[in-house]
């Protein structure tokens, strides 16, 4: 067995060992695409989704140099028709590129020279393997003789394939010469036909763009964006993930809460595997994504000088959908021509999640929220954002105080100098205004929109989190009635009962817009 060619299924069995949940669902959509025009996969993901255990599973599944029945013979992929026609059936070249660039830098290269390496490597194990092959000129003819000789053609699996452009992203020389190297592989008539079963591809971003097409334009791509077939194993479903609490004993609604959020029609609601086996493992839900170090990045990108940018990151926060056009995003780290260029960024990078359908986009649970907070915390946005924190703050203190005159007067502020919604004109406007306001609240507060409680659904609720002093508050909205209304209205259907166990005092907020005179009103009991 080699470190590159043929590296066997050891990597997949130190998977086995620790908490496994069964993804070779993944092996069967490969095998359906080996040996065909679709034989070229490209999978994008954010970090800690998964990427590199797939990638070992396939080497396990493939590599012919091993016997691996006992490690997938009662697993998923066992019981579909093809299950014995691909195993251990061919050579396997499998390269996380990551190490690469780390020996370039150790030895102070540029990246520009990680091809011939990965080239001159993958030789010297061929030869090593096959002396014969000795004399060959260069690696393309290497794999073309080994499957002369052997009969086997090759599957390539290339985990972190974008690296070099994510690391190289000023070196246009560094990039070129790299996405060559994989032209040379994959778009090339006298070497992929005779060579490639099938290539499977990893990475954060899908592949970079050559003006409007794809760079290696063979691929079929399944991005975060539209993972198509591959949904539900972008991460764990909603039944591994119930599965997995009721053997920890962990409260699954709270596993829902943070780590939940990632959702795609094919398979409904996706889980950040990486942070449900964390808090399965440490037993405690918090926030894991922070060990990420994609979560370094996340101020660069929120900070980038587009006019609003700040506002739609603070609209996220505050909990609204924001629409994004993804389709100008070219595929790289350095390449921005506005917001929606960078807001596409963060849905690749798992900061947001993205509905296709309604072309929106959203902050998806509480774990990466505690990221965006923490920039709220501590003040790093330019003066407007930090101008609007602190007039949220006195909202939210004046709210608690009873000093329904200054609510007024702060939601009339904020709505007229920060919220520029492109209509005005119903409660579900008010709504979003509402929860832009209160943003300061996120820190202290668990917001819930339409909870059910009492004999009707509460507009908004306010839980104070664990260890907060602050009292719980609910909130609801009239548009064009009155704020003493909303008040009766939050007594009468006893919205209060939701929070029957919650032991402290309650802040209730009627809150109304006259569309006529364009004021509000406001109304604050506590109970």
């Amino acid at each position: 067995m080699g470190t590159y060619l043929n590296p066997g299924s050891s990597g997949f069995e130190e998977v086995l060992k620790s908490e496994y949940v069964d993804k070779t669902g993944l092996i069967a959509l490969v095998n359906k695409t080996v040996g065909t025009m679709e034989k070229l996969t490209c999978i994008s993901r954010p970090r800690r989704f998964g990427k590199s255990f797939a990638a070992k599973m396939l080497c396990a599944y493939y590599d012919g140099s091993c016997d691996s029945h006992s490690l997938f013979d009662d697993k998923e992929i066992a019981q579909t028709e093809n299950y014995l026609l691909h195993l251990n059936k061919y050579h396997v070249i499998s390269i996380d590129i990551t190490n690469f660039i780390s020996a370039m830098k150790k030895q102070q290269k540029s990246i520009e020279n990680v091809p011939e390496m990965i080239e001159s490597s993958i030789q010297e194990e061929m030869v090593s393997f096959y002396p014969e092959l000795v004399n060959e000129k260069n690696l393309t003819s290497c794999l073309i003789r080994c499957v002369e000789k052997t009969g086997r053609k090759f599957i390539f699996i290339i985990d972190e394939w974008d690296a070099p452009i994510r690391e190289a992203k000023e070196d246009a020389g560094a990039q070129t010469a790299y996405l060559n190297l994989l032209r040379e592989w994959f778009k090339n008539n006298n070497f992929t036909p005779q060579v490639v079963a099938a290539a499977y591809m990893t990475g954060i971003l899908p592949i970079k763009k050559d003006g409007s097409q794809s760079a290696i334009s063979d691929f079929i791509e399944y991005p975060i964006l539209d993972p198509g077939e591959f949904a539900q194993f972008t991460g764990f479903t909603e039944g591994e993930v119930k599965k997995l609490c009721e053997k920890h004993k962990m409260n699954f609604e709270e596993v829902k809460n943070w780590y939940d959020g990632y959702d795609f029609p094919e398979a409904n609601a996706i889980y950040n595997p990486y942070s449900v086996i964390s808090a399965m493992r440490k037993g405690k839900i918090r926030s894991y994504w922070q060990k990420t170090s994609a979560a370094e990045s996340l101020m660069t990108y929120i900070n980038m000088d587009f006019e609003g940018m700040q506002e739609l990151i603070s609209r996220l926060i505050s909990g609204e959908k924001i629409e994004v056009d993804t389709d100008s995003f070219e595929n790289d780290f350095e390449t921005f021509k506005g917001k929606d260029d960078v807001l596409t960024l963060l849905i690749h990078l798992g900061y947001l999640t993205y509905n296709e359908e309604e072309k929106t986009a959203r902050i998806p649970n509480e774990e990466v929220r505690a990221e965006f907070r923490k920039i709220l915390k501590n003040g790093n946005g330019n003066h407007k954002w930090i101008e609007l924190l602190s007039r949220s703050q006195k909202l939210l203190e004046d709210t608690i105080a009873g000093n329904s005159a200054e609510v007024v007067k702060a939601i009339e502020t904020i709505r007229d100098t920060q919220y520029a919604p492109t209509f005005y004109n119903d409660e579900q406007a008010l709504r979003y205004v509402i929860k832009f306001a209160y943003i300061a609240a996120v820190e202290q507060y668990l917001k819930v929109e339409e909870l059910p409680s009492g004999r009707g659904i509460a507009d908004v609720v306010y839980l104070p989190k664990r260890m907060s002093r602050f009292p719980a508050m609910v909130v609801e909205l009239k548009w064009n009635k009155s704020s003493e209304g909303a008040i009766a209205q939050i007594k009468e259907k006893n919205y209060p009962a939701v929070l029957q166990d919650f032991g402290g005092e309650i802040v209730l907020a009627g809150i109304n817009y006259d569309e006529k005179t364009k004021k509000y009103s406001c109304v604050i009991e506590r109970v």
